[in-house]
């Protein structure tokens, strides 16, 4: 056994990842099993539950693959039954459901805030509700992990009830993260940027920048744009023994877009942040 093996002790273990079949959600699955955890995933996507059963099943794992959409309480209480005979036990939940649209919040309507709503908070609450109880009876602890947003830290035009959304999940997870220490459960969030999948790829349809070598270096501190394997990285680290003594925090898987907060590193002037003027002045309309 080597080192890492030893110390985060996540083989045999469970976790609970909604939405785990696709995108990001499939990356956490992926290297979570791969270290030896038992997943049990709920995902809306029937073609990605597909897939994802049939590769954990070619690579001989132990697993739960159902579709079902984590908005349904029965759909996710049915889930975690399912953990409760097949296993008996639950170490980890990793929260990774969310999804928006891009809209003015003045064109929106109440029906779209409590979809949004839905989507990117309401079912955390359910999850972890479904999660700490049993953590508690195991009297192991556990982890739980919540997949958020850079858009929960930073103000989001077109996305102001998402971003509101996610800056509840963070709140809700550190308020959590406090109640549930004395019971060894551990509550942090995970908050990328962008990390290209195919529900982002629409959102960013048209927006070249995002797929630019130049622009992404204006953006992002270090040069790239985030791949599925820096998120699922932090969630493996925060669901492993590594991260012990480690709650009611946020890590930031975003290549620096955090940290600048607003700097951005301009082709030819450097970091500043303010549209520098040679960059303006090529922006200026000719006469």
């Amino acid at each position: 056994m080597g080192w890492f093996e030893e110390r985060g002790g996540l083989a045999g273990t469970v976790a609970v990842i909604t939405g785990g079949a696709g995108g990001l959600g499939e990356a956490v699955t992926a290297d979570l099993a791969a270290n030896g955890v038992r997943p049990a995933v709920l995902d809306v996507d029937g073609d990605a539950v597909t897939a994802l059963r049939g590769s954990l099943e070619e690579q001989g794992r132990d697993a739960i693959v159902r579709q079902g959409d984590v908005r349904d309480p029965d759909a996710l209480a049915a889930l975690f039954a399912a953990v409760d005979d097949r296993w008996g036990r639950l170490d980890t939940l990793v929260n990774v459901v969310g999804g928006t649209f891009r809209a003015p919040f003045t064109d929106t309507t109440p029906k779209g805030w409590d979809a949004l709503l839905r989507a990117n908070l309401t079912h955390v609450l359910h999850a972890c509700s479904l999660a700490a109880g049993r953590m508690r009876a195991g009297g192991r602890g556990g982890s739980i992990v919540n997949i958020t947003t850079i858009e929960a830290h930073r103000a989001a035009p077109g996305f102001a009830v998402y971003a509101a959304a996610k800056a509840a999940v963070e709140q809700f997870g550190r308020t959590l993260a406090v109640e549930l220490a004395p019971d060894g459960i551990r509550v942090n969030n995970v908050a990328p940027d962008y990390a290209p999948t195919a529900n982002l790829a629409k959102l960013s349809a048209g927006d070249h920048a995002l797929s630019d070598p130049a622009g992404i270096r204006v953006a992002f501190p270090m040069g790239r744009v985030g791949r599925a394997a820096d998120v699922s990285g932090c969630v493996v680290f925060l669901a492993s023994g590594l991260s012990s003594y480690v709650t009611g925090s946020t890590l930031h898987p975003d290549g620096g877009t955090h940290a600048s907060s607003g700097w951005f590193n301009w082709p030819g002037t450097g970091w500043a942040n303010h549209v520098p003027m040679p960059v303006l002045e090529k922006l200026a309309p000719e006469d």
